[in-house]
């Protein structure tokens, strides 16, 4: 009879053989067995749902199945006061699947970079544009959104021929557009570029950090937390303050 640790190691290395392993341990009145047994149940019960949950996710993209590129459209990092804005932008596979892929504030940080890397690999194409502190000072926050999103568009290749945004419609586009309210959470396309951007943005405040120690960019990414306040308030704006958004900080 094999003992639990080599039962638990055969349902570990099991992949395709797995249900019919289940199904024999099931047999076993071992109770440690019969915890691995339940434990595993519970998991392939997630797993379920996880895939149901995906399954909503696709409504847009099925809605609009006609068209050849469906290219998910959001932005991170409207409402810092330092930083830029960033916009994603991805193509998905029609039959992809990406688990555990959701608006990207509803993410744990460490899951973030895992789909980041994942959705690099599966994604038909992706890309990243950006507006400076400078130029949304320059143009404000809305307009420097939409130059970042069109910038993201326009480094995709092959080019969308669908657009699903996050909220919004984005000017000076040729694309057919939809906009979804709260679409980084019911469209998977947008909340692939949701996390694309948020990444992208968060690993550029953590190398701010480096170059502004004092601010603690790596903690709060530039938004108004009450240290990040207090930071401007006693050093003063640094280069990548928005300077239209601290006006009652300095």
């Amino acid at each position: 009879m094999q003992s639990i640790a080599q039962i638990r190691k055969e349902l570990e290395e099991a992949q395709e053989e797995r249900e019919s392993l289940l199904q024999l341990y099931e047999q076993d009145a071992r109770k440690g067995v019969q915890n691995l047994v339940a434990k595993y149940r519970r998991e392939q019960q997630k797993l379920v749902q996880e895939r149901e949950r995906l399954a909503v996710m696709h409504r847009f993209e099925d809605k609009y199945a006609a068209y050849t590129y469906i290219c998910g459209v959001d932005e991170a990092g409207r409402g810092p006061l330092a930083g830029p804005v960033v916009a994603g932008a991805v193509i998905l596979p029609e039959d992809v699947e990406i688990l555990y892929l959701n608006d990207s504030k509803k993410l744990s940080a460490a899951r973030r970079d895992q789909l980041y890397e994942e959705i690099k690999e599966k994604a038909v194409a992706w890309a990243v544009g950006m507006a400076s502190p400078e130029r949304i000072d320059e143009i404000n926050i809305l307009q420097a959104t939409y130059e970042a999103m069109q910038d993201a568009v326009a480094q995709l290749m092959p080019a969308p021929d669908l657009l699903l945004v996050d909220a919004v419609h984005i000017p000076n586009v040729t694309q057919k557009q939809v906009g979804i309210v709260k679409g980084d959470a019911k469209s998977v396309s947008i909340a692939a570029a949701s996390i694309m951007a948020k990444v992208t943005r968060d690993r550029i405040m953590i190398q701010m950090d480096e170059l502004y120690p004092e601010y603690g960019f790596a903690g709060h990414k530039g938004y108004g937390s009450k240290e990040h306040i207090q930071a401007i308030k006693q050093y003063g704006p640094c280069p990548i303050h928005r300077r239209s958004f601290i006006k009652n900080f300095v």
